[in-house]
């Protein structure tokens, strides 16, 4: 049996040849178009020398040369490492050298740390898209279980986990997007505003579009006055976002008054819980409904979804997508999965087509993560009488920032090495525009010249990605420890609330 990620593309073009695949800058990009580019982009790679199962990086913007790239090495039977946009140049080598990609295709605005990283790493990079060689006929073959995409997650151990997708993985849950829960078709134009080399963009936006054969506009930079400005230009019907560009369009509607404001066949949210008030002021600007869903980069994305046909429930994350269980097992239960009855709170478990086949070259990461076949979440919640899930908080430190999940521990690491820190705990505090803002409460050293609060953002702000370094630094004298020495996180929090 095979099964390809490149087919999402590949079946579409056969299909619908001379529909409109992608918008990039007002250019306009048929599926027969874009698919011919992706087979070009794999006769390159062949003639380069990368082979089937080879690992390639791609640290592009959201192009359509992210698109060739994606669709291009894997048509090319390689497995593709999309690279996070925000990530500094040790960073970037960091993820190359951990894949073992083969070569990093980038360009535009990401190249100078591209290349940095790169050269770093001794990886060979690709300026633009590769050239040269034939295009290939027909995509490598792969198996199902074959792994198509390595994401790279944020890790509790201070170093980012690559979580292995299969080709199984990501065309299950594109299919189930398209069709099961946004319904699309060649009529819909979806709005590519989400990272795509994140999980969430890359499948519900990209994929599951590409399936379902609508078009999707790209946005390379999101803001709420910019996107107001695609969905009216390009008729745009459904929009998918996490809850800061929620809030960033409700304020551009305000602004643009009723006549700014066109309406929407569907509208979906997540990466992080969206406050009520603004689904509300959504609804009523943009006349839909609001759908939210769970999942994370392990569950491939989706996992749980409002689903119409279970009736709408804002403030929850709906039900489990088809094809996948959710459970709510005993949290304190680390080396089994026990099952707790609906309306008791604990760690929400998956298992089902979504659940990734483990992390790269770590078998005591994969073994914790996923226990008697169920993947575990790190999220507690519950789950209703009527089947509805709700989020109400996380077994981990998880700071989520604008949709981008961040690691205390990685932020501390970098800061505990400046002269003047002792110690340090990085915790999320509420922000109204992102969700959550990163806060770093930091103990100085004894005897230390002072340093500022601005001081120290701005030397993180050079050896950390973007979404990651903290915005607030709190000094205190020092921090509260519980009986075994660990530091009560929640105290401080509870303090900056």
């Amino acid at each position: 049996m095979f099964l390809s990620v490149a087919t999402v593309l590949g079946e579409s073009a056969r299909k619908h040849p001379d529909q409109v695949a992608v918008v990039d800058s007002g250019n306009r990009i048929s599926y027969h178009e874009l698919w011919a580019g992706a087979l070009r982009c794999a006769g390159a790679l062949r003639a380069s020398g990368v082979q089937p199962g080879d690992r390639v990086a791609v640290l592009l913007p959201n192009s359509a040369d992210f698109l060739y790239a994606y669709y291009g090495a894997l048509a090319a039977g390689a497995t593709v490492v999309p690279v996070h946009g925000l990530l500094v140049a040790e960073e970037v080598a960091y993820v190359l050298r951990h894949s073992g990609s083969v070569a990093l295709i980038s360009g535009g605005p990401m190249w100078p740390v591209a290349e940095e990283g790169a050269r770093a790493a001794g990886v060979r990079t690709v300026h633009g898209l590769p050239e040269g060689g034939e295009p290939l006929t027909a995509p490598e073959p792969a198996a199902p279980e074959d792994v198509a995409v390595i994401l790279y997650t944020s890790g509790t151990t201070g170093r980012p986990k690559g979580a292995l997708l299969t080709h199984l993985n990501i065309v299950l849950n594109a299919s189930v997007c398209a069709h099961d829960l946004l319904r699309l078709n060649g009529d819909d134009v979806v709005l590519g505003c989400l990272p795509l080399f994140h999980s969430y963009g890359q499948t519900c936006a990209m994929n599951a579009t590409l399936r379902a054969g609508a078009t999707l506009v790209l946005m390379p930079r999101f803001s709420g006055a910019g996107a107001l400005e695609l969905l009216a230009a390009e008729g745009v019907s459904v929009f998918m976002g996490v809850p800061t560009m929620y809030h960033a369009l409700v304020e551009a509607a305000a602004q643009a008054g009723p006549a700014g404001r066109p309406a929407l066949r569907a509208a979906v949210s997540g990466g992080a819980a969206l406050p009520v008030a603004v689904l509300e002021r959504f609804e009523a600007a943009f006349t839909t409904r609001v759908l939210e869903g769970y999942g994370l980069t392990e569950t491939s994305p989706v996992a749980t979804f409002n689903q119409p046909e279970f009736g709408l429930r804002p403030g929850t994350v709906g039900h489990p997508v088809w094809g996948v269980e959710i459970g709510v097992a005993d949290a304190a239960v680390e080396d089994a999965v026990v099952l707790l009855a609906d309306g008791e709170v604990g760690e929400v478990v998956v298992r089902g087509h979504n659940v990734f086949a483990g992390y790269l070259d770590d078998p005591e990461a994969t073994a914790a993560a996923v226990v008697d076949g169920w993947f575990r979440t790190g999220d507690l919640g519950v789950r209703d009488e009527d089947g509805f899930l709700s989020i109400v908080d996380r077994k981990k430190d998880l700071v989520i920032r604008g949709g981008f999940n961040i690691y205390p521990r990685e932020v501390e690491e970098v800061l505990v090495r400046h002269p003047a820190v002792s110690e340090v705990a990085v915790i999320g505090v509420p922000d109204e525009t992102r969700g959550e803002e990163i806060c770093a409460v930091v103990v100085l050293r004894a005897g230390t010249e002072t340093v500022t609060e601005q001081e120290l953002i701005d030397w993180s702000k050079e050896r950390l990605g973007r979404h990651k370094y903290p915005r607030i630094v709190r000094f205190t004298g020092a921090l509260p420890l519980g009986p075994t020495g660990k530091v009560l996180k929640r105290a401080l929090t509870a303090g900056s609330a």
